[in-house]
């Protein structure tokens, strides 16, 4: 009994129906405790066996999470929670620098692009029974891994970056699992892993990527994954020096039964060299998505990785949705043929406001994150507050919420909205609404 709520069942499966009613219906809240294993098996009249085995089937699923003497909570994002729901309305006048969005004016046209792979599948249509990957598309990503370093792998590909750690996590994964994740990192990791019903393992980071010594309690805590931003990381900027993939590699082969998901999160839009983790572990993955270059609606991914993973990775694949439409493919393979996006040009325009805001920001004596891609990060001791009086300023930003798992409190600044004249008054308006954090580290 919880309140006004009777919990039901004689079996674990009917125990754990029972409290995910009670969760559906409000009757227990995020963050409230569970009965007692013995007080509730004593209700019910089962073994306390039954019911320890209905809270684990719900934190396998992701639903709660166990504190050993401290009991059972529901979990305070409940794994159906997507974090981007944590967000703003911004009203008319007030400037949107929180979406995370690119560019427009630095996206490239897609018309003749299009033009041309529709032109191509008149005369030669997908059918049943074709290959999933188009040659030329294959050849272009492959030469690309390969001037990069990435070591030699199949190629497969999925509907964005995330459609593809899905599939590799169920593919070796059980529910239960643990997952290293980059703290502060990507709001829908975070969502996706507990829906999967695996467990997060936060992991801290710095200017340099992932820290050595964060990976390594995760690893002795029993993570089975871990899942790394090389470039771009959302939402500090993070990317991956040679040294700190040096380190963790030397780290990560110590370890060689670990998953290990290299997420290229900025592929197209940054001159700073790839330093990937890929082939330090027996099973690995590097993923690029299309997104960011060319535009989120072109939802298309090229993975590589050892022959065992992307095979299943792409089983799974050709399960569900069959195969990537050729139609996307061949407008990617004649974006990237054709040279659509000016890398240098770009990763310059995106440069140029990124590290104007972190230099206007050090001048006024804030901290400030962001080495590369279109975001900056900044540690706050009040994160509504800040949220709420910037917006008042007149700039919507992103709280922190969204990208925090046991990181400090944050908010996360987009910068492709800017116009260079804009980041003065911008850093003014941050610097009113915080005050300096003196740590050096994300988490």
């Amino acid at each position: 009994m919880l309140g006004d709520y009777t919990f039901a069942g004689r079996g674990a499966a009917e125990i754990a129906a029972s409290v995910e009613r009670a969760i559906g219906e409000g009757a227990l809240a995020p963050g409230a405790a569970l009965p007692p294993l013995r007080e509730l098996a004593t209700e019910l009249g089962v073994n306390p066996n039954t019911v320890a085995a209905a809270y684990r089937l719900l934190r396998d699923r992701g639903v709660i999470e166990t504190a050993g003497r401290r009991g059972s909570r529901v979990r305070s994002r409940p794994a159906t929670t997507v974090h981007d729901e944590i967000g703003l309305e911004v009203p008319p006048g007030v400037r949107d620098l929180s979406a995370g969005n690119p560019d427009i004016a630095l996206l490239p046209s897609l018309g003749e692009a299009v033009a041309q792979a529709a032109a191509w599948n008149a005369r030669q249509p997908m059918l049943y029974g074709h290959a999933p990957v188009d040659d030329e598309l294959g050849r272009l990503a492959r030469a690309v891994f390969d001037a990069d370093g990435v070591p030699d792998g199949p190629i497969g590909l999925t509907s964005g970056s995330l459609d593809a750690m899905e599939r590799a996590l169920l593919a070796y994964l059980r529910p239960g699992d643990a997952v290293a994740v980059e703290d502060p990192g990507w709001g829908s990791v975070f969502d996706l892993v507990p829906a999967l019903g695996l467990r997060l393992v936060p992991v801290a980071l710095d200017d340099d990527g992932p820290l050595p010594q964060s990976v390594s309690a995760a690893l002795r805590q029993g993570a089975r994954a871990l899942i790394v931003t090389d470039r771009g990381q959302n939402p500090t900027g993070a990317a991956i020096s040679a040294d700190r993939a040096r380190d963790l590699r030397a780290l990560l082969s110590d370890n060689p039964q670990v998953l290990v998901v290299d997420d290229d999160h900025v592929h197209g839009l940054t001159e700073l060299p790839l330093h990937p983790l890929t082939g330090s572990t027996r099973r690995w993955m590097l993923v690029r998505s299309t997104a960011k270059a060319y535009g989120p609606d072109l939802r298309l991914a090229v993975l590589t990785g050892d022959p065992v993973t992307v095979d299943r990775v792409q089983g799974r694949y050709r399960l569900g949705p069959g195969w990537v439409s050729h139609l996307l493919q061949h407008t990617v393979a004649h974006l990237w043929r054709t040279g659509a996006v000016d890398i240098p040009a770009v990763s310059a325009a995106y440069a140029a406001r990124r590290d104007g805001l972190v230099r206007e920001l050090a001048d006024r004596g804030v901290k400030a994150y962001g080495r590369s891609s279109m975001n900056v990060w900044l540690q706050v001791p009040d994160e509504t507050g800040a949220v709420t009086r910037l917006m008042q300023a007149g700039w919507a930003v992103a709280p922190g919420a969204r990208f925090r798992l046991a990181s400090p409190p944050g908010i996360r600044i987009t910068i492709s909205p800017l116009t260079l004249d804009e980041v003065p008054a911008l850093a003014d308006a941050v610097c009113a609404a915080i005050r300096r954090h003196p740590s050096g580290r994300f988490g």
